[in-house]
């Protein structure tokens, strides 16, 4: 037999929880209609050709570097230029961005190039992903904060 209020106890110790998940659904569903885009985005640029066998990446690697330096341009614009809906971040940010650049594939094309035996190919390729996804995130920032402040003058 349960106490008297012991029922109203446990559901107003469920309510914040249920409030808190409820909050989220919006930003859950942003998040997943982006990466559907961005993968769709993706998916539509691996179709532009493929690289030979045992060649670099240069498709997977222009593709994230390209979506770091879109990152760069968006989170200066929506962190020190305009005022965007909550919305906005997880939509481009985390599913559109996210599902456009893939390192799921960079490691599988790692992977590839070292078990057919082009481990030169593979590590040129491990290293300047990176190098080049985070000097394009920072190229990109720093030319948004310079036309940012070119147009403000």
């Amino acid at each position: 037999m349960t106490a008297p209020g012991a029922e109203s106890l446990r559901v107003r110790t469920r309510a914040p929880w249920r409030s808190a998940w409820r909050a989220q659904i919006p930003v859950l569903a942003a998040v997943a209609l982006g990466g559907g885009a961005g993968a769709a985005a993706r998916y539509g640029v691996s179709l532009w050709g493929a690289s030979p066998a045992g060649g670099f990446p240069w498709q997977t690697f222009w593709t994230n570097v390209a979506g770091c330096a879109v990152i760069g341009v968006f989170m200066v614009l929506i962190t020190e230029a305009l005022a965007a809906h909550r919305l906005v971040r997880p939509f481009f940010g985390t599913g559109v961005l996210g599902g456009f650049t893939t390192f799921s594939t960079y490691a599988v094309d790692i992977q590839k190039l070292v078990d057919t035996g082009h481990a030169r190919t593979a590590l040129a390729y491990l290293a300047a992903t990176p190098l080049a996804a985070l000097a394009a995130v920072w190229a990109a920032a720093a030319a948004t904060r310079r036309v940012l402040t070119w147009r403000q003058r």
